[in-house]
């Protein structure tokens, strides 16, 4: 299989990664196909959430994959990209991330990055995965609205990253990662293991749906999160918006 990361379409701005590797997707294009933006205008999250996207401050890539899966473990692909995230800065900025469920990556309790995975379906069969990441690298956000929520290997570390490097080890780690998947290992343990907010009170909120107050209790190899409410009833949340409780309720 080849490397992922080829062939590289590198721009110095684009409303959005994640448009572009769509559109090649559609046209056929290989997997492994990765494409880089020095910066984004109109860069999102899930539920288009917007991603800020400064030039140069961070690693904002979108990679296409054609994995032959069953749909059950399209969260995989998500997984792996975490993972591939922590390693990365650890590697190079001596940092121990940890994942969020469902799909972020946390650094001293703030967001330093987010995973964006797309589906295209065709009947029960997955056609292709356009798996984003926005990694916060040289971004400061003091005076900023997000000062609160979202830091940079910057702000942890002090100094300043090149992406181009910091792309490279990436696409490295995914690859190596991908491809013990593709071989039959699991990321879900490695995933799982640090996983936020495991173990901790969590209110869920859901679209058409009351509040979930609750201790996350696990989280599933298909990538959902476990929470036990006070009754002791335990719900299998597929999506949603978890807020870690800082002063949980008394028993």
């Amino acid at each position: 299989m080849p490397p992922l990361g080829q062939p590289l379409i590198r721009f110095d701005s684009i409303p959005s990664t994640q448009e572009w590797a769509r559109g090649w997707a559609e046209l056929g294009a290989a997997e492994g196909l990765t494409i880089h933006a020095r910066s984004q205008t109109q860069g999102h999250g899930r539920q288009q959430r917007i991603w800020w996207s400064p030039p140069g401050g961070g690693l904002y890539l979108s990679l296409l994959l054609r994995p032959a899966i069953p749909l059950a473990q399209a969260s995989h692909i998500t997984m792996l990209a975490a993972l591939a995230a922590i390693d990365t800065c650890t590697a190079l900025a001596a940092v121990q991330p940890r994942p969020k469920w469902p799909n972020d990556v946390l650094l001293n309790g703030r967001k330093l990055a987010g995973i964006l995975s797309e589906q295209s379906l065709q009947g029960d069969h997955l056609r292709y995965v356009i798996v984003g990441i926005g990694l916060n690298v040289n971004t400061d956000f003091r005076h900023t609205d997000l000062a609160d929520i979202a830091t940079s290997l910057r702000s942890v570390s002090g100094r300043s990253y090149d992406i181009e490097r910091l792309r490279h080890s990436f696409l490295d780690a995914l690859n190596h990662r991908y491809q013990q998947w593709q071989s039959g290992i699991s990321p879900y343990h490695a995933w799982r293991r640090q996983l936020e907010p495991v173990g901790r009170m969590v209110s869920v909120q859901r679209p058409g749906q009351p509040e979930l107050i609750g201790k996350a209790i696990d989280a599933t190899p298909e990538g959902a999160l476990q929470v036990r409410d006070a009754h002791g009833h335990t719900h299998t949340i597929w999506s949603g918006d978890v807020v870690v409780q800082k002063h949980p309720p008394h028993p």
